[in-house]
């Protein structure tokens, strides 16, 4: 029997300690400025605070931002957008990530946008994806159009940019608080640009802000001599606990965590390291608790297709990687579900996913999921479960990397802070 444990009051309780430190805080802020005023000239003391827009504090309840799993009803969600999206340079990070047979594409295409009709194709399906979340009543906002084959150099690399296609991979909301993942690969080194007006729009009515370590992404990020030739290869690497990337500094993609109350999954990948699980350790700590999985997995990123949890207890569990840690999740009560087999071809490009985006769904609320519509069987499971599918297809947009999880980020969802995880 799942064991469920509301905490009092939701968020309430710590949102009022916050309040208390904030207005302590306040106190000694205006004791040290006043005192700092009376030792500075008076030159600086009238320097002029000059603001685009105001930034106010608001109360929880009005707060833009509020998610706390995976599956409270959806209120606001941001959509990505395939517009500009370019091949990634075939660096090591990106082939240590990628299928061999589509090898050739990337070093054929890298640095230059996708082939033009299947981007065409992707983004009228992306576009009647948003006009369905917004008839099922999801506020829907997109992030800005960039010009993602621009070249730019830091001091450490150089590189073309991406997409702003995957929402998730970037940023996770964590109670009242959205956070901008690091990122691990050298191509979405400045995907954050494309977000950073929405961002700051919810930063200005209330919402917390927190950007993670941004890394270097120097050599000693990867191990440049990672020996991947076949699969053989991945899963002898992946069982060794070895991956493309180092522990030289803090990296992580934010769709390699899935939430579940007070309680959020993680797993090391090629894109996540332990150093930046454990930034994430410390700086959720304590209200949050993170747990870290591991999945017979040759290729390790993102664990939304591996592992996704869609109500109270309950997880689709990929039967090609299975979860080492899922006695763990039996023992309190969860019910594991298996997904089928995906349904869609082989002749169908996957230039950087698995055909496993059939279990990559969004849910609306406990009892609405969306699906794609070309896979039949799985919708099937889902009514058995006595959940209501909404059917969308978008087989070209999963060609770029992701289902719906991936090409969303739940910003509001309706529900409080829960343990779901005794």
């Amino acid at each position: 029997m799942l064991r469920v444990r509301c905490l009092r009051g939701g968020s309430r309780g710590a949102e009022a300690a916050h309040l208390i430190g904030a207005l302590v805080g306040r106190v000694a802020s205006g004791w040290a400025s006043r005192a700092f005023r009376n030792t500075s000239s008076s030159a600086a003391a009238q320097l002029p605070l000059t603001v685009d827009e105001p930034v106010t504090e608001h109360a929880p309840e009005d707060c833009p931002v509020c998610a706390f799993n995976e599956w409270d009803p959806l209120e606001e969600v941001i959509v990505g957008r395939a517009e500009n999206a370019c091949v990634p340079p075939f660096t090591v990070e990106v082939k240590a990530n990628t299928y061999e047979k589509y090898w050739p594409f990337y070093q054929q295409h890298g640095g230059h946008t996708f082939p033009k009709d299947h981007v065409k194709k992707a983004v009228a399906e992306i576009e009647e994806m948003c006009n369905i979340l917004q008839h099922e009543g999801v506020t829907v906002r997109r992030p800005e159009p960039i010009d993602w084959s621009v070249e730019y150099k830091t001091p450490d690399f150089t590189s073309t940019g991406m997409y702003a296609a995957m929402p998730r991979d970037i940023l996770i909301v964590v109670g009242n608080e959205i956070i901008e993942a690091p990122m691990a690969w050298r191509a979405r080194f400045f995907e954050y640009r494309a977000y950073r007006p929405l961002i700051k729009e919810y930063f200005r009515r209330g919402a917390k802000w927190t950007t993670a370590p941004k890394p270097t992404m120097s050599d000693q990020l990867y191990d440049q001599e990672y020996p991947i030739r076949t699969v053989e290869d991945r899963h002898k690497l992946a069982a060794q606990g070895k991956f493309v990337t180092t522990e030289f500094e803090p990296c992580f993609d934010a769709a390699d965590f899935i939430r579940a109350g007070t309680d959020i999954f993680v797993q090391r990948s090629q894109v996540t390291n332990y150093m930046g699980i454990e930034w994430m350790r410390r700086h959720l700590a304590p209200t949050y608790k993170i747990h870290i999985l591991s999945f017979k997995d040759p290729n390790p990123m993102h664990i939304d297709a591996t592992f996704n949890i869609i109500g109270p207890g309950l997880v689709l569990s990929n039967p090609d990687r299975p979860c080492r840690q899922i006695e763990m999740f039996k023992k309190a009560g969860w019910t594991v579900v298996t997904p089928p087999t995906p349904l869609i071809p082989d002749n169908h490009p996957l230039w950087m996913s698995s055909k496993w985006l059939s279990m990559n769904v969004l849910m609306l609320d406990e009892k609405r999921v969306m699906v794609d519509a070309n896979e039949m069987t799985i919708q099937k499971m889902f009514e058995n479960l006595g959940i209501n599918t909404i059917k969308v297809s978008i087989r070209h947009a999963n060609s770029l990397g992701g289902g719906f999880h991936c090409w969303t980020t739940d910003v509001r969802r309706r529900g409080t802070l829960q343990s779901y995880f005794l």
